[in-house]
């Protein structure tokens, strides 16, 4: 077995590994920021204007006749 190809293929392999690796700590670190801000503005939300934007049609009418 030729020993310059296997160190070639070695090395190519390393780097489509570290590629990855990068990639991947690129979408945790992004998912990261998304869900702290989730996290935010649900803790700076106003619960009635969240329960009304999830069920716009209750509460906007009033059934007078007994």
């Amino acid at each position: 077995m030729d020993i310059a190809l296997l160190s070639m293929a070695l090395s190519q392999g390393q780097v489509q590994q570290q590629a990855s690796m990068s990639v991947m700590k690129q979408a945790i670190g992004s998912a990261e920021q998304q869900g702290a801000a989730f996290q935010k503005l649900l803790n700076t939300a106003d619960i009635q204007a969240l329960q009304h934007a999830a069920q716009p049609h209750l509460g906007g009418n009033i059934d007078l006749k007994g």
